[in-house]
């Protein structure tokens, strides 16, 4: 088990430093294969009050004179690290992980990061409990009621559920009960250590909103695992040795289904903390998503690629934490 583990862990280092690889590769080495010289890359990052004082000192902090295997170096040693960066006569120091500075503040990127990763981050777990409750209770009921009309309804709103964007559901959930039926007077993030209540009840409609695309799929996900699951010849043996029903849909009917949906959590609960982009858009709630999506627009390059290092990391974490899960369910994984 601890050779897995360990074999895991550096494959998912190793992911990283790829991801990290490429993202950097995409802002600094195309455009130079693009043909671009370091001070037109300069001159991006100015912005419009370009002058030769400016375009050289950002050259000089973002290192564009130096090679592009230098440049990925200091990036890297600056996120292990730390780094220092020259502003006038003056070196800040930036300790690690260092993602650089804010062109458009100047501040910080991590500190940033690291006031916004919450939201995101409590959208995500409030979303996931609801979806994977609901999503597998649905997927149960369904499956012990094949064809009936309980089942029939279960998989219309799931196909609903499916089908609709979240733009949508949050929009149409955002004007029904923040507007028309004001239950919720505004819908804003509250720390959970300042007032639990407060943190659960302003994120309710979020987690509502991208819970429900959610738990349309793992409703149908459960609903077949289900189906293929209570026909299997042992959970015939179980009923013949008189155990209660109820016994044999959840100790091994449901366990047995749930395999996939381990899986897939992981998946999505890792993408969702690293890419809400929609929901926290629609909420107006300051998370990394929206923080990203204003750091397109502003065209910030050391907050872009931050957040795609954070996202990252999120998802490769995430698939990490399901594998260990599997290898401790099933050994036979530890050794395939």
């Amino acid at each position: 088990m601890a050779a897995y583990i360990i074999r895991r862990v550096f494959g998912a280092v190793l992911l990283l430093l790829v991801v990290s690889a490429v993202t950097f590769a995409i802002f600094f080495l195309v455009p130079r294969l693009g043909g671009q010289t370091a001070d037109q890359l300069a001159t991006q990052y100015v912005g419009k009050d370009a002058n030769p004082e400016s375009i050289a000192a950002v050259k000089q902090n973002l290192g564009l004179d130096q090679p592009i295997a230098v440049q990925y170096w200091d990036y890297i040693k600056g996120l292990v690290v730390g780094a220092e960066y020259k502003f006038g006569p003056d070196a800040t120091r930036c300790e690690a992980p260092c993602f650089g500075y804010s062109f458009k503040s100047h501040v910080e990127v991590w500190p940033q990061l690291t006031e916004r990763i919450p939201v995101s981050f409590s959208l995500a777990v409030g979303a996931a409990v609801i979806w994977v409750v609901s999503g597998v209770t649905i997927g149960v009921i369904s499956a012990l009621r094949k064809g009936r009309p309980v089942d029939r309804i279960s998989m219309f709103i799931a196909l609903a559920g499916v089908s609709l964007p979240i733009f949508f559901t949050g929009q149409v959930l955002n004007a029904l009960f923040v507007y028309e039926v004001p239950i919720w007077d505004s819908i804003e993030y509250v720390p959970f250590t300042e007032n639990p209540a407060d943190w659960a009840w302003h994120l309710l409609l979020p987690w509502i909103s991208l819970a429900f695309l959610f738990s349309a799929l793992y409703a149908r996900l459960t609903r077949a695992g289900m189906l293929e699951t209570m026909g299997e010849d042992y959970i015939r043996t179980a009923r013949a040795k008189g155990l209660k029903e109820t016994t044999v849909v959840t100790k091994h009917g449901l366990r047995a289904a749930l395999t996939p949906i381990v899986t897939i959590f992981g998946m999505d609960f890792g993408t969702l903390v690293g890419t809400a982009v929609l929901t926290e858009t629609v909420f107006s709630l300051q998370g990394i998503g929206a923080y990203a999506v204003q750091s397109i627009k502003d065209n910030d390059l050391p907050i872009v690629m931050g957040v795609t290092l954070v996202a990252a990391f999120f998802i490769v974490f995430c698939n990490l934490i399901v594998d260990l899960v599997y290898a401790a369910i099933d050994p036979r994984v530890r050794y395939s």
